[in-house]
């Protein structure tokens, strides 16, 4: 069969699929609009308007809608990955390393509150740095929204038989009505592919589709209708008084029938049969520093807008679905008692606070993790952020930023286990464009070699602290960052992609080599001044503060760092001097402690927690998503790590959205299937919307990434030298069928189980090697050859 061939089959089949879709069981669904009626309030950073939070998300990682769905006005809240105020900047303090010594020796001595005050004057950024959170007009800036298409329908009557949704195994959002016994259909996504945003708008009558459309921002927007197409472009604040990152969408029309015409910066239509829009939309941002500018944005948005147009609906489509379900399908999961589909996402979502049984809620959210990994971080665009790439402000909680003290960190935890190894690619481009600017900051700061970063970053490059050294002494950003490169490595055993990134993680041991020293008392290497994020204690003086010498969080993200460069190293063939001084400096690495009351110590020092249910359980990162403490290979630490999770839930830790995500990855690592799935029914009750966002609140996506995560972590282990089968799963899973979850090592393992055991096993081998499979206390380890399957059930039983 001739290349051509395969691909009009592959297309018809895509085609057949989709025509013949009709609301399948992965999906999101209401039989209402959001409202899209609103009064735009940019002024309340921390609160989402609450109809965006039952509007459906689509996009392709550069280029994302929000779907509202009103009949009489449909709005489509718009956004593009690089839609960013700001502009790079010099934001590093030149009092920092010259102080850095006296700090240290104020903290041996007991001196907090001078060694707090020292640090607030000397260890943080100059300038607003990130704006206290309020970026948008400061050199930081804030990621935003692209503005709104609006889409007013002539026909204002009553409807009926109103469906909305979001199909996850097509990604496209389907709303259907009747309006005066005409029924109506639209069909929307954003393709990958042809880099556009895709309309239709269609009913079973002639002559029955009429409205106008346009597009609008709250500021910093000038539309023109040129030709056959609405323009919306635009220059964005630099933080300095001046224009920075400038930007375009573009809007053009087909029509079946009817009258398709531009006038007063409107495109109209009259009583056509069927109308298909088309968006597309750049800016002239690139990651690459210094200078962060080169796209030819308008060029770009222009051709991709011309071939769309030209291209047939069908095959739109089709490409669409051929690519995106290339990723999607990978993976699948079915949990007992799932039942059909016949109840709307919103009411069975109250209906689980009230009766947390539905397990289809739950392998539904595990799969919408999926679908908005892959609908926000694609190869070569940027990473997801705070929100992923959707939000509706100008000004955006957090800034919408990458924060690297956990946040960006869980974006990816889902990325490899879940089989999307290619979306995590986009945080690696992010890294190395902040190695240049992390060097600047290791000399200048720390007068060390390497790079470094802190607990946030944009996309001009800023690895500067933050204002406020209580939160921005995060020394251990860029160990965290730095894993994930392993991360990638284990899963794909990609010995070019290692070569490629091998610098990225050099450069950060090296940083670290410089950073650490011996603490006087015991000799052990240690960190500081720095925190533990983001939590207070209350030092012996009296003073409350998060600045100190030897939190375990640090030492355990540069533990992992230090194994992930010696695993490098060695998959690489090297055998080197700096690899032996590594060793050594891991070996002399202070190790987590057991305080007197057998929690694992946060602190060098047993201090009193100002807040002991804080969101944050940064000294349990060796538990998970480290691989340093573990109930097998370290049970004395593993109890004391339980103990300390126990405690800080107890005392109302998980409260927010991300935080309980990481409680049921914690747990799963912990063997206990029932406080991970409490994990989850808390995200699912207290910090879920009606559209399935997590909640921090405001929304961060970070919540439905890191719960995918932990479901798999449930379902599948293998940080360890062996593959943990079901190793967390809770008590009223009884039954269940998971296909296409990855194992380190190369290796793809679909299951089953009935009443709590296995029943089927199916591991495929993408590279050979050794597999050592663990159930039930049971280890059976066998050799694989690439590109087999094996069933090795009988082996563990």
């Amino acid at each position: 069969m001739t290349q051509e061939i395969k691909k009009t089959v592959c297309i018809i089949l895509c085609l057949v699929s989709v025509l013949s879709h009709s609301f399948g069981e992965a999906r999101l669904w209401y039989k209402q609009p959001a409202n899209s009626k609103f009064k735009f309030d940019d002024e309340n950073r921390w609160k989402n308007s609450p109809e965006w939070l039952s509007a459906l998300p689509v996009g392709n990682g550069s280029l994302g809608g929000m779907i509202y769905g009103d009949v009489t006005q449909e709005r489509i809240q718009l956004n593009e990955e690089s839609m960013w105020s700001g502009s790079p900047n010099d934001d590093l303090n030149p009092l920092a390393f010259k102080n850095q010594s006296k700090i240290r020796q104020l903290l041996f001595n007991g001196n907090f509150k001078e060694a707090l005050d020292l640090t607030q004057k000397t260890q943080v950024c100059t300038g607003s740095g990130s704006g206290r959170g309020k970026g948008a007009n400061v050199p930081f800036g804030s990621y935003q929204t692209l503005g709104d298409l609006w889409i007013d329908f002539d026909n204002k009557s009553n409807y009926s038989d109103y469906e909305r949704e979001l199909d996850l195994e097509t990604a496209m959002v389907n709303i259907r009505y009747k309006q005066d016994d005409v029924s109506y259909k639209r069909e929307i996504f954003v393709s990958h592919p042809d880099q556009v945003m895709v309309m239709k708008f269609s009913s079973d009558k002639k002559g029955k589709i009429s409205f106008r459309a346009k597009l609008s921002r709250p500021e910093r927007f000038n539309i023109v209708t040129q030709k056959d197409q609405l323009i919306m472009r635009g220059t964005l604040s630099n933080g300095k008084g001046g224009d920075g990152m400038q930007y375009m969408a573009r809007l053009g029309a087909t029509n079946q029938g009817g009258e398709l015409s531009y006038s007063s910066n409107e495109l109209i239509v009259k009583n056509a049969d069927e109308v298909i829009l088309f968006l597309t939309a750049s800016t002239d941002h690139i990651l690459a520093p210094p200078r962060y500018k080169g796209r030819e944005y308008e060029n770009i948005t222009e051709n991709k807008l011309h071939l769309a147009k030209k291209t047939s609906y069908e095959k739109l489509v089709a490409r669409h679905q051929e690519e995106y379900k290339g990723y999607y399908d990978r993976v699948s999961l079915t949990l007992k008692e799932t039942k059909q589909d016949d109840t709307p996402t919103d009411v069975r979502l109250e209906r689980f606070k009230k009766n947390p049984t539905d397990q289809h809620l739950i392998s539904l959210l595990f799969q919408y993790g999926r679908y908005l990994l892959i609908s926000s971080s694609r190869p070569s665009t940027l990473p997801a952020n705070l929100q992923g790439i959707w939000a509706e402000k100008i000004q955006n909680p957090w800034n919408g930023d990458y924060h690297t003290d956990i946040n960006v960190q869980m974006n990816y935890w889902l990325a490899e286990s879940t089989n999307l190894g290619e979306m995590h690619l986009p945080l690696f481009d992010l890294m190395k464009s902040l190695v240049p600017s992390g060097k600047k900051t290791a000399k200048a700061h720390y007068n060390a070699k390497g790079w470094v970063l802190h607990p946030i970053t944009n996309v001009w490059g800023f690895t500067a602290p933050g204002e406020n050294a209580n939160w921005g002494m995060h020394v251990g950003g860029g160990a965290w960052l730095a894993t994930h490169i392993m991360e990638h490595y284990y899963f794909t055993l990609d010995k070019k992609f290692l070569e490629d990134n091998f610098s990225i993680l050099e450069e950060s041991v090296l940083f670290y080599l410089d950073w650490l020293i011996p603490d006087p008392n015991t000799g052990e290497l240690i960190s500081g001044p720095s925190v533990s994020p983001e939590n207070l204690f209350i030092a012996p003086d009296g003073t409350k503060t998060k600045v100190c010498m030897g939190p375990t969080h640090d030492h355990e993200v540069i533990w992992q760092l230090f194994k992930n460069y010696i695993d490098a190293s060695q998959a690489l063939g090297m055998n080197t001097a700096l690899q032996a001084k590594v060793v050594e400096a891991q070996e002399k690495l202070a190790k987590p402690k057991i305080g007197k009351d057998g929690r694992l110590m946060e602190w060098a020092e047993e201090y009193k927690e100002d807040n002991p249910g804080h969101r944050h359980i940064s000294h349990l990162y060796g538990l998970h998503p480290g691989y340093q403490i573990d109930p097998s290979e370290t049970p004395k630490i593993a109890k004391a790590a339980r103990k300390s999770l126990d405690h800080r839930i107890a005392h109302g830790g998980g409260h927010t959205g991300w935080s309980a995500a990481w409680l049921v990855n914690q747990y799963a690592r912990l063997g206990d299937g029932d406080k991970a799935q409490k994990s989850i029914h808390s995200l699912l009750i207290k910090r879920t919307s009606p559209n399935l966002f997590g909640q921090h609140p405001p929304f961060q996506i970070d919540a439905n990434f890191g719960v995918a995560a932990g479901i798999a972590e449930m379902l599948l282990q293998s940080h360890t030298k062996e593959i943990r089968l079901l190793p967390a799963l809770p008590t009223n899973w009884t039954e269940g069928e998971v296909k296409g979850l990855c194992a380190r090592g190369g290796f793809i393992i679909d299951m089953k189980w009935d009443k709590h055991q296995l029943t089927a096993i199916n591991l495929y081998s993408k590279h050979g090697g050794k597999a050592i499979l663990t159930y039930q206390g049971k280890q059976y380890s066998f050799d694989t050859k690439a590109g087999k399957s094996y069933q090795p059930l009988a082996k563990l039983r």
